[in-house]
């Protein structure tokens, strides 16, 4: 599948390099190939249970998130979203950072630490990765970032850190959402 094709339809991913990425960490061409633009919050509503509605029992998930300040990151799952389960375990699941403020940083993917907690399904938030790593409100227009708890941090930053809370989305708990996105088969 050309590369270009990949993201056509996305509000956020508009640079190669990004879509590059995102396949290279993501490495399923099945998925990429048969992938769509399940859910947009600017055109589906910002709430999280429109988003549930659009991605629970998908499968695997991509959910991609742009805040105001131009932040981009977001998190991939093999097993998705169900609803009102809580936490969910998923080995090969990982959080990443496209953009961000910071001039020396280059896109990065961040591993599971396999603590039980790859991701939290709940009716009364949008996406959640980690044990609080990021998630999104119900408005899905805010969230909070306390990356480090259950994904591995970059070298050099340490867990409850204000440079850990700030990584993805420039703050811990003042980003707002310009555009989120999920895709998934």
């Amino acid at each position: 599948m050309e590369l270009q094709k990949i993201f056509s339809d996305s509000e956020i991913i508009k640079d190669i390099e990004y879509v590059k990425k995102l396949q290279e960490w993501i490495n399923d061409n099945d998925f990429f190939s048969k992938m769509k633009k399940g859910f947009s919050a600017k055109r589906d509503g910002f709430n999280c249970q429109n988003w549930h509605k659009a991605v629970d029992n998908k499968g695997k998930t991509l959910v991609i998130i742009k805040t105001n300040d131009n932040f981009i990151f977001g998190g991939f799952t093999q097993v998705g979203f169900n609803g009102n389960t809580g936490y969910i375990n998923d080995s090969s699941a990982f959080i990443f950072s496209l953009r961000n403020d910071k001039g020396d940083r280059i896109p990065a993917k961040f591993t599971y630490k396999h603590d039980g907690y790859a991701i939290y399904s709940d009716l009364s938030y949008g996406p959640w990765f980690g044990d609080g790593d990021f998630y999104s409100n119900s408005d899905l227009k805010t969230g909070w970032s306390n990356f480090g708890y259950s994904y591995n941090l970059p070298n050099g930053i340490t867990k409850r850190s204000n440079e850990a809370k700030s990584y993805l989305a420039g703050s811990y708990d003042k980003w707002v959402v310009d555009e989120l996105e999920s895709y998934f088969i």
